[in-house]
């Protein structure tokens, strides 16, 4: 599976996965299960968004390089930039939303960062030997 094929099925699974660990990671954080859920599917279709800029610039830049496959090292790449991304948009829409501070937002989120870290390097991986490689990945 390759294109825009393959980035639909691979956001779509990852997120719905990710709205509910969200949700419950919230609740367990104590927040009210309602403005969790909202929390977790707004902060999703950020995420949506930013999922299909960062993989179409990732697989252009993975397209130009030399060694071919995914090491490790790529996937952690990939994972610390994607995850990274969403910390700019996300600590100020949790710190609204869930009427916190910044700095709440921010320990909050750094906590579902590193959750979400392990989570898009070990879904990314399952994906690709479900899938195979995305054509920038092949040799």
């Amino acid at each position: 599976m390759q294109g825009l094929k393959r980035k639909v099925v691979y956001v779509s699974l990852f997120e719905l996965i990710a709205i509910g660990l969200t949700s419950s990671i919230l609740i367990f954080s104590g927040q009210d299960a309602g403005h969790a859920g909202a929390a977790a599917v707004a902060s999703s279709g950020l995420a949506i968004i930013w999922n299909f800029i960062f993989n179409s610039l990732f697989e252009t830049w993975e397209a130009r390089q030399v060694t071919r496959g995914r090491s490790w090292k790529r996937r952690a790449v990939h994972a610390i930039g994607f995850e990274g991304g969403l910390v700019l948009v996300l600590v100020p829409l949790f710190a609204w939303w869930l009427n916190i501070t910044l700095w709440e937002a921010l320990v909050l989120d750094i906590g579902l960062l590193l959750f979400f870290m392990v989570y898009t390097y070990i879904f990314s991986l399952a994906f690709d030997r479900v899938f195979g490689l995305p054509a920038s990945a092949q040799g």
